[in-house]
């Protein structure tokens, strides 16, 4: 007997009755809404190959930009874009629904690469780099909250590990354009990826929760039988959504009576603390200033070479994460992925404390970058959105999600911002060092205080938050360590 599967979150249908279902479609619906984090990937990586030498050359636009004062607002305005929208995303996903509001994104997108484009001073390049940071960060919100409304449970976390794969293929496709072109053909080829974005994704359907929600429930059907095929029992999951929907109302309480719940304590503390050691591990320091590390690291090797290492390197590890995720967990990706980040961490912060004093040791900042970017792509990349997008419950997860991710975008500001600042004040090896032991922290963070969520449904998910025992009969049912 088939074992039960499909987006509903509640237990009405038992295992069999949904019938066969294609997965491929769902692969593709997946794949089409992550091309916009390919859009959000190419802001990030905009920034990889523009060094503050090359700036003050006057190689964007021919303005001069101060390497000291405007260097970390170029890679910070991007972050303060995506914090402004991710509060705005979340009651837009719910106003007009989730496939018109990313669609609708493709207007910030453009305008901000045509203001980058014909920029003739820094406070147009700012304002085109906050644009297009707006737009990517709903993506951080509306790609997640989408993929786990049209995905089976049991490739969940497959589809939902697509977000950041695709933002990783966004930023390698930054590295190699800056490579070998001028910044603003860069951004012209950048323009281009959210309107092929629009044109894929154009084609998909709404989700049938959101559909069921607003009472379409003929678009909901059309939705299912797209992305699960004609043998498959659509009747029967929407029964069962809109039955999930109807005790949803019936047992609907103010948003401040819903976070007293105990589910919802332990799903803003576990999403906000996987933000915080997502973010504050360093992350978008390395990102965001590859180029500007290795130029300075005098490692041997050009910037741009091991800019497009570490940006393929990325590619290749969040793609593997979204071949095992499913397989392995989350919990256990999470605590390999946050002990060799210390580890790389400290590596580079070993480089920077003796390479005055010891020679031949070039190739410790490329090792300790590499490995930093390769464990982060199997964990602490995409499964910290993924479980903000399994575990808060139905009732705050618009708010919750779009908190979450604008203290995700908050923390990522205040490191690319500051970097610069911090590694000139304290010394480039302990920034490193500090990085190197919140990593550290965040593994006993993850080994108290994370649940283990892979192939349970999210019904199942609520109710071992709340403190059922027993759920989810024949599932691994990893639950808290206290």
């Amino acid at each position: 007997m088939a074992e039960k599967t499909g987006v509903s979150t509640n237990n009405l249908v038992e295992a069999g009755d949904y019938g066969k279902s294609k997965k491929l479609p769902q692969y593709i619906a997946a794949l089409s809404v992550c091309m916009g984090s390919v859009a959000a990937g190419t802001v990030l990586g905009w920034t990889g190959n523009i060094t503050k030498e090359n700036l003050a050359n006057r190689t964007l636009n021919d303005i001069y930009v101060d390497p000291d004062n405007d260097y970390g607002w170029i890679g910070s305005f991007s972050t303060l874009g995506a914090l402004c929208m991710c509060f705005p995303i979340g009651f837009i996903c719910d106003l007009i629904g989730r496939k018109l509001a990313m669609l609708l994104t493709i207007i910030p997108f453009s305008v901000g690469w045509l203001l980058i484009i014909f920029a003739d001073s820094t406070a147009m390049i700012f304002a085109g780099r906050f644009l297009t940071g707006l737009a990517g960060g709903a993506f951080c919100v509306s790609a997640p909250m989408y993929t786990s409304e049209i995905a089976e449970k049991d490739i969940r976390g497959a589809l939902g590990s697509y977000f950041q794969l695709l933002l990783t293929v966004g930023i390698l496709f930054a590295y190699l354009l800056g490579a070998f072109l001028k910044p603003q053909i860069v951004s012209i080829i950048c323009a281009c990826v959210p309107l092929v974005f629009g044109v894929v994704f154009f084609l998909q359907p709404e989700t049938p929760v959101y559909s069921l929600k607003k009472g379409n429930e003929e678009a909901a059907i059309k939705a299912l039988r797209k992305l699960r095929g004609d043998e498959y029992n659509v009747e029967a999951e929407i029964a069962d959504i809109k039955a999930n929907i109807e005790k949803d109302e019936r047992e609907k309480i103010p948003l401040s009576k819903s976070l007293e719940t105990r589910a919802a304590k332990i799903s803003l503390l576990i999403c906000f603390g996987l933000m915080f050691f997502q973010q504050l591990g360093g992350i978008n320091a390395v990102i965001f200033y590859v180029g500007t590390i290795f130029e300075e690291a005098d490692s041997g090797l050009s910037a741009s070479d091991v800019t497009i290492l570490v940006g393929v390197m990325q590619v290749i590890a969040t793609f593997v994460s979204s071949l095992v995720i499913d397989k392995f967990g989350r919990k256990i990706l999470l605590l390999i992925s946050g002990f060799i980040m210390s580890i790389a961490g400290i590596l580079i912060g070993i480089y920077f404390s003796l390479k005055d004093d010891v020679s031949d040791i070039g190739f410790l900042p490329i090792l300790g970058v590499c490995i930093f970017i390769i464990v982060f792509s199997l964990g602490f990349g995409p499964i910290p959105w993924m479980i903000s997008s399994e575990v808060f419950p139905a009732e705050i997860k618009s708010n919750a999600s779009s908190a979450a991710g604008t203290f995700n975008w908050f923390l990522a500001f205040l490191v690319t911002k500051f970097y610069g600042d911090l590694a000139a004040e304290i010394g480039k090896d302990v920034t490193f060092y500090i990085f190197a032991g919140i990593s550290l922290v965040g593994v006993v963070f993850i080994f108290f205080v994370i649940p283990e969520t892979k192939g349970k449904t999210l019904d199942e998910i609520q109710r071992e938050l709340n403190g059922e025992k027993n759920v989810g009969q024949g599932i691994d049912n990893q639950g808290f360590n206290s």
